[in-house]
């Protein structure tokens, strides 16, 4: 067998949050306007989507359409590497480096199939610069067909939870975190932002999904200075907005991480990082004593260490693998979550 047809795309795309047409976004378009222009600018990058499929073994590669945005000369993010990972068995299999282009097709050899009774699991995480649209993809010698479903986990962050430092999509902790708890991240970190917009909230609450979690609050220290007091009370109000529309949901909430320059130092007239992820913690343990079971906390200042930070706040990948192992092991310290690695 050769060539088959194009399969649409929709069927296999993972992490994705709603679609604009063909485009993966991560934000309302119905909606769109309510949230802060910074939010919604980000929210028009494809991050933490992904294709995930099974084939036979007669299948020898994917191949995949794809456009994407063009950068002009000059462009500060034309210099990123624009590249389509392939994950089988909890590792990366295959890489391809390639061009932004209105319209371009990747191949991409699938390796020899482990033993195993099932099919494996493929993976691909496609560039997340540029905006890349997947408009097709099929199989070379045989078919391929969409994996199966897994639990929808919502990662709401700033750009730590974007992945920011990173080395490759697949290295964000949300990535890293879904693979070990068998889940499908949907990443809903928004670099810049998040600092407990309700807007975000609400539609975080109109989104269907398994599990919720909840990692901001550094961009409340700078770029928007914010008392400790008002951060106690934005934070319940945040929670309290998903729960309108994620009544029973787990939700789990990753107060700041380690920030070396901001734990002690205070913009006014906002208040030191210690001091808003202290209110923060608060809150979330005032919302469980009110009744509130299906809500937990992870307290972020001792997940990491500075030798984790690539610039003083973002992780680096040991950094992202560190966090995804500490939220991993809260959630299922809470009962949220069980699962063991998939291997995808």
């Amino acid at each position: 067998m050769g060539r088959t047809a194009w399969l649409d795309p929709v069927p296999f795309l993972r992490g994705t949050a709603w679609l604009d047409g063909a485009r993966a976004v991560r934000a309302d378009p119905a909606h769109a306007d309510a949230l802060p222009w910074d939010t919604a600018a980000r929210a028009a990058l494809p991050i933490g989507v992904r294709l995930e499929f099974t084939a036979p073994s007669g299948t020898r590669a994917v191949q995949i359409r794809y456009r994407a945005h063009v950068p002009e000369q000059g462009d500060p993010l034309g210099e990123l590497a624009h590249h389509f990972a392939l994950w089988c068995a909890g590792r990366c299999a295959r890489e391809a480096f390639m061009e932004p282009a209105d319209e371009a097709t990747v191949t991409l050899p699938l390796p020899p199939p482990p033993a195993q009774d099932r099919p494996p699991v493929f993976t691909v995480h496609p560039p997340e610069s540029q905006a890349p649209v997947i408009l097709g993809l099929r199989g070379l010698g045989g078919p391929l067909s969409p994996a199966p479903r897994r639990p929808r986990w919502l990662v709401h962050g700033d750009s730590i939870t974007e992945g920011w430092w990173s080395t490759r999509p697949a290295h964000a902790w949300p990535a890293v975190a879904g693979r070990a708890l068998g889940l499908d991240p949907v990443n809903l970190g928004y670099a810049g932002s998040a600092r407990g917009e309700q807007a975000v909230a609400r539609q975080l609450a109109t989104l269907p999904g398994d599990l919720i979690t909840l990692a901001f609050g550094t961009n409340c220290w700078w770029p928007v200075p914010t008392p400790a007091p008002l951060m106690y009370e934005v934070t319940r109000a945040f929670v309290r907005l998903v729960r309108e529309g994620h009544p029973d949901t787990p939700v789990l909430l990753v107060s700041p991480l380690l920030r070396p320059a901001a734990e002690d130092t205070a913009h006014p007239p906002g208040d030191a990082l210690a001091e808003l992820r202290a209110a923060m913690e608060e809150a979330v343990r005032d919302l469980v004593a009110a009744g509130d079971g299906r809500l937990a906390l992870l307290p972020g200042r001792e997940v990491l260490r500075p030798e984790h930070l690539a610039d003083g706040l973002h992780p680096n990948d040991a950094g992202h693998a560190r966090l995804a192992a500490a939220v991993a092991g809260a959630l299922r310290e809470a009962g949220f979550a069980g699962g063991q690695d998939t291997g995808r």
